[in-house]
């Protein structure tokens, strides 16, 4: 799975009864920390996590049904101070997470008496959140930033023809390479395959493939390799059945960032393939 940044957002929860200060502060089980969009409760502890950098979670999502979510996973189990005496109840902590999310610019999808999920999509990433909790005042977050999403929604031959007609140029999600490398990714497959629907649906259209890159290295390094890049979805289109006079190869490595470089968010975004109409 390609390696992506999460999204950098904050939601405080708080409940006012565990502000006050004077409760015991167990510590957190080793190697366990906050997902980065969500603090704790104040004064609670992590008991345990699981981290995986890709894995399913089948989440609720209303009237009996469920939706199964791959990509990155985190569990994390909290637990009130022992220290605490009057707990916060069930509906407390479901509200806390709730509005937490909602402020950030989430969606319920599915609730029950004791487990919430819940759904983010911002800056073209897509995160989905159980938070279930019981009498105790013990929580725990279950959340998957879905890996495939970018792709699943724009590699999409209409999407492409739309994108040429407008601007005269698209990017293509669910092209990925190694770090350094030009070989495809088998990944990519299901984006090479709609460039060549697109292709084949429209035979007078002839497209220039860019390759472009961040601004990490040797400026000379990165314009061989988006032109390596390029070539590669080249060869790959030519290998489906389009007729190599209709592609043209260009690497434009790092001249056109479409975000900041100084982040790697924004430097993922950088690093990219886009169709061009000739």
């Amino acid at each position: 799975m390609m390696k992506r940044a999460s999204i950098l957002l904050l939601a405080v929860l708080s409940v006012p009864a565990l502000a006050a200060p004077g409760f015991a502060q167990e510590k957190d089980a080793p190697n366990c920390k906050d997902h980065p969009i969500l603090t704790r409760i104040p004064g609670y502890w992590i008991e345990a996590c699981t981290t995986k950098q890709f894995d399913g979670y089948k989440f609720a999502a209303g009237q009996g049904k469920s939706s199964q979510v791959e990509g990155q996973f985190w569990n994390i189990r909290y637990r009130p101070p022992s220290s605490l005496t009057t707990k916060p109840s069930t509906l407390q902590l479901l509200r806390n997470v709730e509005n937490a999310v909602k402020a950030i610019g989430g969606t319920v999808v599915a609730t029950d008496s004791s487990k919430e999920t819940l759904k983010l999509a911002k800056d073209g990433r897509e995160l989905w959140i159980e938070v279930w909790a019981d009498y105790t005042g013990k929580y725990i977050l279950t959340i998957v930033e879905k890996a495939a999403m970018a792709q699943d929604l724009t590699a999409n031959a209409n999407a492409f023809a739309n994108g040429l007609q407008a601007t005269g140029h698209i990017a293509v999600e669910g092209i990925h390479f190694d770090t350094g490398k030009t070989e495809l990714k088998p990944e990519s497959q299901q984006a090479i395959d709609e460039i060549t629907k697109l292709l084949k649906g429209d035979t007078a259209l002839k497209v220039f493939v860019v390759g472009h890159t961040d601004n990490v290295g040797a400026l000379d390094a990165n314009m061989k390799l988006s032109q390596d890049r390029a070539q590669a979805v080249v060869q790959a289109l030519v290998k489906g059945g389009i007729d190599a006079a209709r592609l043209k190869a260009y690497g434009n490595g790092p001249y056109a960032p479409v975000a900041s470089n100084d982040a790697e968010a924004g430097r993922s975004k950088n690093r990219r393939v886009e169709l061009v109409k000739q």
